[in-house]
């Protein structure tokens, strides 16, 4: 258990989350024959009761660092400033697999182990030492990594999505400004050279197999996605290989799944809950590879419609959205994972096989390659690019970019 807390910890800090070292630092927690933490911490008496008072076996907690520390505690102070208790972004993470964050003071233990008990993370809003994320599982650290990976990722998107609604109501305010140049200013920059993926086509499938391997982590390492989000397929014949369901893309050997085209056997009840899409782009397109990632923002500018205030579908955007839109020159399409009216497999194929390359709305962006990754690859990067700097030309911080 010792090392499986010890490597989400470092998983944390590694994906810039938090600070690696420090009072902030990745706390990480697993019930073995007792509870055995990541490292000491002053934090540890106000979490451990968790344990006995919530159905857990691990926790996480961490204060949030660079530009997700300053959107956190910008959204966490409003929250508690309007007495509303939580707050609820649009994206897809948020929609699907937190459903909303609870913001509860430092120090209230009774109001956290209650907000925990019906949420998979808090935020803990502490105005003097910054909040902190805390997230709880049922079964694996591997959970906890997966929740506070996706507030951080939510809260950016709901905060960097909020100046630019300000901005199109006339400014920011003075308080805003301030959180808004900071998080700027502790903005990575974009990585230029291109990274140096297996050239195709694939012939076999040990080479399809560490082809996505390769893929998958230069997705994370260039963090165009969370590690246990995203999905990678590759066609060779008349089979798909598909990273499986709740797989870490920089972890991939022995989580890929084969899945016959034609789906004779039932070998894909593992993979990616987005097979279905993978499977109807591939076969529309022809391409042999398909990337999907969750870049920061290109997920800001497909949630982002001048029209939402007098759009008879507000609210529903996600499903309903019919405006004719792109990001970064590919074509926003609505859509929920599966296979229903409004599913993905539906809306996503007819815009990935005329383009080779769409943002599903709030969700993220899906890339085709005709022969390997690197194409795929490519077209996502670009979207990437040209939307952060379509994002600070719309808010007037070309210098920015």
């Amino acid at each position: 258990m010792k090392a499986l807390v010890d490597k989400f910890a470092g998983k944390i800090a590694a994906s810039g989350l938090a600070p690696a070292t420090g009072e902030g630092a990745p706390l990480v927690a697993g019930l073995d024959a007792g509870v055995v933490w990541s490292r000491d911490s002053d934090q540890i008496h106000g979490v451990a009761p968790l344990f006995e008072a919530l159905p857990i076996n691990s926790l996480a907690w961490c204060r949030p660092s660079g530009s997700y520390g300053h959107a956190v505690r910008h959204l966490a102070a409003m929250a508690v400033r309007k007495g509303v208790g939580s707050i609820a972004p649009q994206d897809s993470e948020t929609r699907t697999f937190l459903h909303d964050i609870p913001v509860v003071m430092a120090g209230d233990s009774e109001a956290l182990a209650l907000a925990l008990g019906r949420r998979k993370g808090v935020i803990l809003h502490d105005p003097r030492r910054g909040p902190a994320l805390v997230a709880t599982g049922s079964v694996s650290p591997e959970q906890c990594f997966v929740t506070v990976s996706s507030m951080a990722f939510a809260c950016f998107v709901a905060f960097f999505g909020q100046a630019l609604e300000q901005v199109r109501a006339g400014g920011m305010g003075a308080a805003f400004r301030a959180a808004f140049d900071a998080a700027v200013a502790a903005l990575a920059p974009m990585e230029q050279a291109s990274p140096e993926l297996m050239a195709g086509p694939f012939h076999d499938e040990q080479t399809v197999r560490r082809a996505m391997d390769q893929a998958g982590t230069a997705l994370v390492r260039r963090g165009l996605v969370d590690s246990f989000f995203g999905n990678i397929s590759c066609r060779l014949g008349n089979t798909l290989f598909i990273s499986q369901t709740g797989a870490p893309l920089d972890e991939l050997p022995g989580l890929i799944d084969p899945v016959p085209l034609d789906g004779s056997t039932c070998a894909g009840l593992t993979a990616s809950s987005e097979c279905s899409a993978h499977t109807a782009a591939i076969l529309a397109s022809g391409a042999r590879t398909l990337l999907h990632g969750h870049p920061r923002f290109s997920v800001i500018l497909s949630l982002y419609c001048e029209e939402r205030e007098t759009c008879s579908e507000a609210g529903r955007c996600h499903v309903a959205c019919r405006a004719r839109r792109d990001v970064g020159g590919a074509p926003v399409v609505p859509g929920e994972v599966g296979t229903g009216p409004t599913g993905l497999s539906r809306t996503l194929p007819p815009a990935l096989a005329e383009s080779g390359v769409a943002v599903a709305l709030g969700h993220g962006v899906f890339a085709l390659g005709e022969l390997d990754f690197r194409q795929a690859f490519a077209r996502l990067e670009h979207v990437e690019r040209t939307a952060r700097q379509a994002y600070f030309v719309q808010i007037g911080m070309q210098d920015a970019i």
